[in-house]
């Protein structure tokens, strides 16, 4: 580790003192290389913590409700809520809002549903809880399958806004920021674990809303803090003037969007990411607490996005510094927030946005990278391969490698998805989450009659289905593949995909005669118990 942050320093510190000059790209650059610095240094020190599976994978049970809050919310406020959803109302004016309103929606189900519960009923992966009452190997199949699923369309996301902020901002080949990204990320989650992915949240949710605030508040002084002038001013300026107020420009039927609705809802208590996040705190208490700490912070911030969005529309639409030669926004409307503190703070302003924007992007992938190296070493090779006896170390030693795989495997597919929009990547993440992930969950904490059978099979017909229609959809098939027109004819699955898997989990159980099936129900009442009381 030592050397690893040596690298990084040499690297950096050029950066430093040539950031001392004026400049936007030095300003990022200086700005960028403290943050990584003091986070390289937190991993330095956390990895001093890291020699057993309680600290690597729930930092201790030690962060408070505060802190955990911060935390949720840095590590859910990502490139695709900051870059993704500003460039969406950029874009297409109102309808850019669904993606602000989905993800708050989804946190009155697990402030409430599920925050405690999931405390006093796991350990380290949400699949601890459905295997309390359930087969152990096929569930943690299951939940394993789903994790690195919706980590990897999360993390294509992540590296998306990443590349294309670095190109626009440092004049650096896409694939360098990509590699740069994907190093890091591996750099935390080995070393650091859940500790270091704890305080880097915790500061990239401090930076992140402190220059949205910042951002929002100017872009309003300018209309003497009416948001009724800003919409005006928006609407006169936009090509489609008034219809950017009005729904249907971005998705043009109800089916899309009640399926992103769906998707955004459901999909948030399904994220093992954030799911991960409650197992860090003391008790029951304290995750529900964080929970709502987490729904302020969130909630705040989506309000900004909202400010920013518009008054990007009013900057730039019609200033030429900011558009291409087919007067489309320079580096994707992505970049929409980031043209944004340039024209309203100058490069000083666009420095710290950029910098900021990229932390963001590093604590994400962090928290994501942690989430899939845990499915791999405890839920696969723990539970799975050694029938829950492994060896301590040689689990932690599998997921540290597991992290450095999932990150290649971002950096390439971050390559391969380059262009697309990372908000509607993310969205597909959510797809799968809601899919899979949610109804194992929501069953096997609510309903009595819920077999492994049911789950396992019920299950993974819902992760199938929701990956066979996100390949045949527009987005896979037409865009990436190449093919004139899409067999399935909708971006967004989960208004099928969702009823398939709750319904398939639910025939299956009922029809299923196992004579283990009977106890798997009457561990239903252990687990509202202990749902309740907790272990102790």
């Amino acid at each position: 580790m030592k050397y690893i942050y040596l690298f990084f320093v040499y690297i950096l510190l050029p950066n430093l003192s040539f950031s001392m000059e004026v400049g936007s790209k030095n300003y990022a650059a200086l700005i960028f290389s403290l943050f990584v610095i003091v986070t390289l240094l937190i991993t330095y020190f956390a990895s001093k913590k890291t020699n057993d599976k309680t600290n690597y994978y729930a930092a201790g049970e030690k962060i408070s409700g505060l802190q955990n809050g911060l935390a949720i919310a840095g590590d859910y406020m990502s490139a695709a809520s900051f870059l993704g959803i500003s460039g969406l109302v950029f874009f297409s004016g109102f309808d850019g809002l669904i993606y602000s309103i989905g993800f708050l929606v989804g946190w009155p189900i697990i402030l409430f549903l599920i925050a405690e519960k999931l405390k006093n009923l796991g350990k380290f992966t949400f699949a601890d809880v459905t295997a309390i009452r359930l087969q152990q190997s096929r569930i943690r199949i299951l939940s394993a399958f789903g994790t690195l699923l919706t980590v990897i369309l999360y993390l294509i996301a992540q590296m998306v806004g990443a590349g294309s902020l670095i190109q626009i901002l440092f004049e650096l080949p896409y694939h360098f920021a990509i590699w740069f990204v994907g190093i890091l990320m591996v750099v935390y989650v080995s070393f650091g674990g859940m500790i270091a992915t704890t305080w880097v949240q915790i500061i990239k949710a401090l930076l992140l809303i402190f220059g949205a605030t910042f951002l929002a508040f100017f872009v309003l002084q300018d209309y003497s803090f009416s948001l009724n002038k800003l919409l005006i001013a928006a609407t006169n300026i936009h090509e489609s003037k008034d219809s950017i107020l009005f729904p249907g420009k971005l998705i043009n039927d109800p089916i899309s969007a009640i399926s992103l609705g769906i998707a955004l809802i459901l999909g948030t208590a399904g994220l093992p990411h954030i799911l991960m996040r409650f197992f860090t705190v003391p008790d029951g208490k304290t995750a529900r607490i964080s929970a709502l700490y987490a729904t302020s912070f969130i909630g705040y911030f989506y309000i900004l996005t909202f400010i920013i969005g518009f008054g990007a529309i009013v900057y730039l639409s019609s200033n030429s510094i900011y558009l291409d030669s087919e007067n489309k926004l320079i580096g994707s409307n992505n970049m929409a927030a980031i043209h944004l503190s340039h024209a309203i703070g100058g490069d000083l302003f666009l420095g710290f946005i950029s910098a900021v924007a990229f932390a963001t992007i590093l604590a994400v992938v962090s928290g994501l990278t942690l989430a899939g190296a845990s499915a791999i070493g405890r839920d696969l090779y723990v539970y799975v391969f050694n029938n829950g006896k492994a060896n301590e170390k040689k689990e932690l030693l599998v997921s540290k490698i597991s992290s450095v795989i999932i990150g290649i495997l971002a950096i390439f597919l971050g390559i391969l998805f380059q262009g697309q929009n990372v908000a509607f990547m993310v969205g597909l993440a959510f797809a799968v989450a809601a899919s899979a992930n949610f109804p194992i969950l929501y069953l096997s904490i609510t309903w009595k009659g819920l077999t492994t059978n049911g789950a396992f099979y019920g299950g993974f017909i819902g992760l199938i289905s929701a990956v066979i229609l996100v390949v045949l959809g527009p987005t896979i098939w037409v865009d990436i593949l190449g093919f004139n027109e899409a067999v399935f004819p909708y971006k967004y699955p989960a208004i099928f995909s969702v009823p398939i898997s709750f319904l398939s989990i639910v025939i299956i159980s009922k029809l299923d005669k196992n004579s283990l099936s009977e106890t798997h129900k009457k561990n239903f009442d252990k687990l509202v118990k202990q749902s309740y009381l907790g272990k102790n």
